[in-house]
């Protein structure tokens, strides 16, 4: 734990963070947690899974003045299930300090329920950009306008997802001397426009990647043979291990058929995407957190920022369109300095995919599952030489021969030569093509006549 940082924090704060079990900062907090503390807008730049969540939570639930009677942080988030899984770590501060009142705004809330919810002014309001406008901006339910920080969190898919028109109503609503943070993955060109709209010298926080908090993610490419990702996923199961497996399918659709297909071969699964009503939704994040099913099936959308504690194994039926979804996917397992692996089933379509994953530094193993082992196929992308027979190599002699001297017309007299060759090996193949005929010609003039003097070969 870096000592500036943790001793300069109130009790109840330290003591929410040794709830945790943390030992030491990540490397986001370390570099965000100070300029937080200080006022600073941030911009924070990094992968899944390293820790980005409580590298603002930290210092936001250290600064509230449970004496102020007035919503002081609005955290937003892209996703109902990310919304809920926020508040879910910061309603626990409420534990070391019972005044703090952190609530959450959900669409799943009724109005009567929301109207009790906001009863007591909240100090800390977490929710999804549309449904905070509307209890903001529309219904007048929620003052925001007094608040001092502002954070959008998983910013890039808050753009993606077409929200951050509402982020925009909202921080246009809000008062100007406003702290704002953004935390993000990647920084698509909307989101760089938003941010140099709203925010006043903002510190740029970029980690690429965060050894403190990563373990060892191991890529491994398994070919699907022609026969779909389905059968393929179906064939390799069996040489899985896992405490939690999590599977990523391109659409809602492919997410179904998946499930259902494992469901009919004895697997206990569970699924999280956008075709799921919000009761089914709530119902599945409760039965995931409570270690419910060892299989998942997820799409990007439902599964971008939520983080499903165990998972041991990610696989990809494919890839997706955006490629640094893939990197997400990866970023599920292998957290909390625990190992794990994510295999990418591909077919012929996904070359591109994996060059380029590989020209941004994935290291792929080139694997596959058979006769109940896994067995290391030959490197991906690496083609088999096909055997030299003697004319290829007689013309190979003749096109790197060193030329001492080059003299007029040497470039034609080798074409020539070359050309010689192949006429004679043609000749060659016409003949040896002439007599296996005329041998099987024979054969079956002789067969002939031992059929009709009544002999049967």
């Amino acid at each position: 734990m870096e000592d500036m940082i943790y001793t300069n924090l109130k009790q109840e704060t330290k003591d929410y963070i040794d709830s945790f079990g943390f030992r030491e900062f990540t490397t986001i907090q370390t570099k965000a947690i100070p300029l937080i503390l200080k006022g600073r807008d941030v911009i924070g730049l990094s992968e899944t899974g390293t820790g980005k969540t409580h590298a603002y939570l930290i210092p936001i639930l250290n600064r509230i003045n449970t004496s102020d009677n007035r919503t002081q942080a609005v955290i937003l988030a892209p996703t109902r299930e990310l919304a809920r899984q926020i508040y879910e770590n910061a309603r626990e501060f409420s534990k070391f300090d019972e005044n703090a009142r952190i609530r959450l705004i959900s669409s799943e809330m009724s109005k009567e329920k929301m109207g009790e919810t906001l009863k007591n002014v909240p100090h800390v309001v977490i929710g999804t950009p549309g449904r905070m406008k509307d209890a903001f901006i529309n219904e007048g339910t929620l003052r925001l306008d007094k608040a001092d920080i502002l954070v959008v969190d998983e910013a890039d898919m808050t753009v993606e997802f077409g929200f951050i028109n509402d982020v925009d109503a909202i921080a246009g609503h809000m008062k100007e001397k406003l702290q704002i943070l953004a935390f993000s993955a990647t920084m698509p060109q909307a989101l760089k426009i938003f941010l140099e709209k709203y925010m006043h010298d903002p510190a740029r926080v970029f980690v690429k990647n965060d050894a403190t908090y990563y373990a060892k993610v191991t890529h491994k490419l398994v070919p699907a043979r022609h026969k779909g990702y389905l059968d393929c996923l179906l064939r390799i199961l069996p040489g899985f291990h896992p405490y939690i497996c999590l599977i990523f399918a391109n659409s809602r659709e492919e997410a179904d058929t998946v499930s259902a297909s494992l469901r009919e071969h004895g697997y206990t699964v569970l699924e999280i995407h956008g075709g799921l009503t919000q009761r089914e939704r709530k119902s599945a994040m409760k039965r995931i957190q409570n270690l419910d099913a060892q299989y998942i099936v997820a799409t990007d959308i439902a599964a971008r920022g939520i983080d499903i504690p165990g998972v041991s194994h990610v696989v990809s039926l494919g890839f997706p369109k955006a490629i640094e979804y893939y990197i997400h996917r990866a970023g599920r397992t292998g957290r909390i300095k625990s190992d794990g692996v994510c295999y990418a089933i591909y077919e012929a379509d996904d070359d591109a995919s994996i060059r380029e994953l590989m020209k941004r530094g994935i290291k792929f193993e080139h694997t596959d599952y058979r006769q109940g082992e896994w067995k290391e196929l030959k490197a991906y992308g690496v083609r088999r030489k096909k055997p030299e027979n003697a004319v290829s190599a007689e013309i190979n002699k003749i096109a790197k021969k060193p030329v001492k001297q080059v003299k007029p017309g040497y470039k034609k007299k080798r074409a020539a030569a070359i050309e010689k060759v192949k006429r004679k090996h043609r000749r060659e193949m016409i003949e040896s093509n002439i007599k296996a005929l005329s041998k099987e010609k024979n054969r079956l003039k002789q067969r002939q006549k031992n059929i009709e003097s009544g002999k049967y070969d």
